[in-house]
């Protein structure tokens, strides 16, 4: 591989091992947060459009601790169109203290993604999550139908975060958890 090839694959590569694990401007991580809490199984209640969530439905996410201090992330989804479920594990750490919920988290070795929970229920029954810019929302809940009040509010929260709450993939999760 020449030197000019090589030099444009670092320099597009750069950006993706640099900021991308930083919440997005005008986005606070939750404060006080307790990962204790947190861990177990999630429901995705809504999402924004992405190709690697794309046609999935019964989404979940379940975060564990591992032996090493990481957070183990294994999301899961069944494919309607494949008639089969997916799923894919990963690793998160912090981004700095572990009650903030700013985490980086990698799917694929190397490369890190931002995790940030932007508002999260007292009673952690739900929780607005972004990624490392607005494109990027995920409405979960510990329950597959979270109560009536759920839905408002997190609507509320992802229209003060400024993201484009209209363009929301309603989740459906009737469907058994095998």
């Amino acid at each position: 591989m020449s030197k000019k090839p090589l030099t444009l694959l670092i320099l597009t590569l750069l950006p993706l091992a640099g900021c991308v694990t930083a919440p997005p401007s005008g986005i606070a991580p939750v404060q006080g947060f307790q990962l204790q809490r947190y861990q177990g199984r999630w429901y995705e209640i809504a999402r924004l459009d992405h190709r690697f969530e794309r046609g999935l439905q019964a989404v979940s996410a379940d975060y564990s601790r591992n032996a090493d201090g990481s957070i183990r992330v294994l999301n899961r989804g069944f494919d309607a169109s494949a008639a089969r479920w997916r799923e894919a594990v990963g690793k998160a750490w912090f981004n700095g203290p572990a009650d903030v919920a700013s985490l980086r988290v990698s799917f694929f070795g190397p490369f890190y993604g931002g995790y940030h929970v932007a508002a999260l229920d007292p009673g952690y029954r739900w929780a607005v999550v972004v990624g490392p810019d607005k494109d990027y929302l995920w409405l979960l809940s510990r329950d597959k139908q979270p109560a009536p009040a759920a839905r408002p509010a997190l609507l509320a929260v992802a229209a003060r975060l400024g993201v484009p709450a209209e363009q929301l993939i309603w989740v459906r999760q009737d469907r058994d958890d095998n």
